[in-house]
Order: structure tokens, then sequence, then C-alpha cells
């Protein structure tokens, strides 16, 4: 049975604190299936996963990593380049052909690192994996890819899904482990939010504001910087530095004509956020702006209700 929503965004993956910890929570959110592991999961107790996540938002914000682990690689030539091939999020609208360059870059790279005796059954195991990740079965996923990443530990598609896998599951100092090698193998900065989120559920709050600062100097997309943002937000007001939060956040919530997803996503978590300093109206300013654009974003009737 589902519990009751908590407050957050539709951004990545994971899970969030307790109700009202931090602006990262607004980033996190957890599937059914790692709220139900159970003790044995690897839970930090202190976390609670949340489930008010869009299920279609989480597998398409999972395509990345997904489709650089894929073994259907299609045939391309040289007019075949794509942006999935640089490591850095594909628009939206690009995403099948990101895909299928992500397949190819990865592919490369698995030849790197696996003996061609064995390439075929180890690429057959991590679409396994990658199936089992789409479908938000992460303990299957986890047992699959452990020994992909003991095999072959160079391969930086197999470090970054079982990174995003473990820490689906909530497993914060391994996640962070498989990440950061991702992070040493590609020097990406696609996985920098995840990562800092790691740091952040460890109390290891120095890492999180050197991860926000190199996403922010690289800039890889709008939605990734915002991603980041949330979370070296949710840092702050972990420390209790709530005014340095939502000065952060302040920064990028301005007022848009056509808001996106992650527009929606920082007004929401800056309102949280005003709402824990004592500032209702600005607070129900930003819920109901909130409102106005998607009127079932997550709890924002109820938040709007609560401040009446």
């Amino acid at each position: 049975m589902r519990g009751p929503r908590r407050w957050g965004g539709l951004a990545r993956r994971g899970a969030g604190r307790a109700v009202g910890t931090g602006a990262s929570d607004a980033w996190r959110a957890a599937s059914p299936q790692s709220r139900d592991a159970g003790p044995g999961a690897g839970h930090d107790p202190s976390w609670e996963p949340e489930e008010w996540i869009d299920e279609g938002e989480l597998r398409d914000e999972a395509a990345g990593a997904v489709g650089r682990s894929r073994s259907d690689r299609p045939r391309r030539d040289s007019s075949d380049a794509d942006p999935g091939d640089s490591g850095q999020r594909p628009r939206r609208g690009a995403r099948d052909k990101a895909k299928a360059g992500a397949s190819a870059a990865a592919d490369d790279n698995l030849r790197g690192n696996v003996a061609p005796n064995r390439l075929d059954r180890f690429e057959s195991r991590l679409k396994d994996a990658s199936d089992a990740f789409r479908r938000e079965r992460y303990e299957d996923a986890r047992r699959i890819l452990r020994p992909l990443a003991e095999q072959a530990p160079g391969a930086s598609s197999v470090r970054e899904l079982f990174g995003l896998t473990l820490y689906r599951l909530g497993r914060w100092a391994q996640a962070k482990r498989e990440l950061e090698a991702f992070r040493t193998q590609t020097g990406s900065t696609e996985q920098h939010p995840v990562l800092a989120d790691c740091s952040r559920a460890l109390g290891h709050y120095a890492e999180v504001e050197e991860l926000w600062e190199e996403l922010r100097e690289a800039s890889p997309s709008a939605e990734l910087v915002a991603e980041g943002r949330i979370v070296a937000a949710g840092a702050l007001a972990d420390q209790g530095r709530l005014r340095d939060a939502i000065t952060l956040l302040e920064a990028a919530a301005k007022p848009t004509r056509r808001p996106m997803l992650h527009h929606l996503r920082m007004a929401y978590a800056l309102a949280d956020l005003y709402e824990r300093a004592g500032d209702l109206p600005r607070a129900r300013e930003l819920f109901g702006r909130v409102a106005a654009t998607d009127e079932d974003f997550v709890d924002v009737q109820a938040r709007l209700r609560a401040l009446r």
C-alpha cells in the first residue's frame, strides 16, 4: 500500500528524508519497490523514500544511463553522430537517436574492458540489468550488475548504472563509490546531482558544495543544473542554513512565461523553504504559481489549503 505523498519534485531517482528536512527532498523520489525493500535493503533508517514521482518521467530520466548500457546496437555511419556519445544529457526530442549513439559508445567502452570471448555474455547480462532498471526492479538489477562491475571495473556504463541502482536502493556510500568511478572515468557531470545527493545523505556537505560548483561551471543543461541547485540548497537547509538555501534557489526560481518541469521543481522547493522560514505569503505565492501551471503537481493543492 502506498503511503502519503511527501514534498518533492519530479526529478531523478532516489529517496528522501522525512518531511521538511531540506530542499533536495523536492528532487528525490523512490519507487514502491525501493520503499518495500525492507531493513535488509541497506537503507539509512533516517531516510524515507518518497512516492509521488511520475513513473513515466522516472523511466525517461533514467534513459541516459540505460541507453549507455544497451547491447542492441544499430549500425551507424558517420552522419549518425549524436549528442548521446558525449555523455551529456540529450534534448528530449532527440532521445531515440541519442540512445542509439550511446549504445555504440557503450559498446566501444565494453570492448576495451571485457575479453572478446566473454563479450556476448557480458552484453546480454548488461541488457538484462538495464531492462530490470527500466522496470524499477532495482534489487534484480543490483544482483546482475555487481559481478559485472567486479569483472570490468573500467566499464563506465556499468559503473554508472550500478551506481544509480544502488542509489535507488538507498545504499548511499556504495552508490557514491560507483558514481565517483563513473565521474573519474568519463569526466562527465551527468550524474553530479545524484552523486551530490549521496554525499548529502552521508552528511558530507563540503563534497556537495564541490560538486555543485563543478556542475554550475560546466552548465551542461538547464535541467541538470536545476537538479544540482536543488540538492545544494537541500544540503544548506540540512545544516540549518535556511536563508542561504533560499538565496541559492531564489537566484534561479524566477517567473517565466513558459515554465518547464525544472522551473516547477525549483519553485516548489523554494515555496517549501519559505514556509519553513515563516514567510507564508511568499510560500502561498509560489505554491500558487506552481498550481496555476499544473494544478495536479505533487500535493500543491493540499499545500495551498494548509496555508489559507
